[in-house]
Formats: C-alpha cells, sequence, structure tokens
C-alpha cells in the first residue's frame, strides 16, 4: 500500500511535530472506513480532499490530493469533537 502514497518529506517532519501524526502512520485510514469530503474552502489550484478515519482508535483528519494513482498527503490532524461527530455519524448509517 505505501507506494500507492506519497508526500513531501520535509512536510512529513513538520506535519510531525506539530500534530504528533506521522504521515507514514496517518496512511493506514485508508485501508479502514473513511468518509471524504471535498475541501473547496480555498482555491488551491488542485483538488484537494479531507479525509476522516480512525488512527489507534482516534479519528485523525488527512488531507490530500490525488497525482494520477497516487494520493499525495498535504496533512493529517486529530479530528476536533465536531469532526469526530460527524465521521462517526456518517459510518453509522
Amino acid at each position: 500500500m505505501a507506494d500507492k502514497f506519497e508526500w513531501d518529506e520535509q512536510k512529513r517532519l513538520v506535519n510531525a511535530r506539530k500534530h504528533d501524526i506521522d504521515f507514514a502512520d496517518a496512511v493506514s485510514i485508508f485501508e479502514g472506513d473513511i468518509v471524504v469530503m471535498l475541501d473547496n474552502r480555498f482555491d488551491y489550484g488542485e483538488t484537494r480532499y479531507s479525509a476522516y478515519g480512525l488512527l489507534h482508535g482516534k479519528v485523525i483528519v488527512v488531507a490530500y490530493t490525488e497525482r494520477g494513482k497516487r494520493i499525495r498527503i498535504i496533512s493529517a490532524r486529530k479530528a476536533v469533537k465536531d469532526e469526530e461527530i460527524y465521521y462517526f455519524k456518517q459510518i453509522a448509517d
């Protein structure tokens, strides 16, 4: 599965320090139940998505874009309470 994902190594290190989540671990959410939303808050110059899923029993949010057949991870962070509620409601439906 690892060859399906890519990221900027410097961004991975910064994200791990800031949010205590390594991209290498975050990609595991794509193996389980995820909720994906289009992120159209800004014009990023590319289509971006937010994926909500479980990492070690906690809901996290992974921002990503698709580059061909690969998923490029942009950021990963712990979900806030409203996002957790949304995730569990969506997977229950």
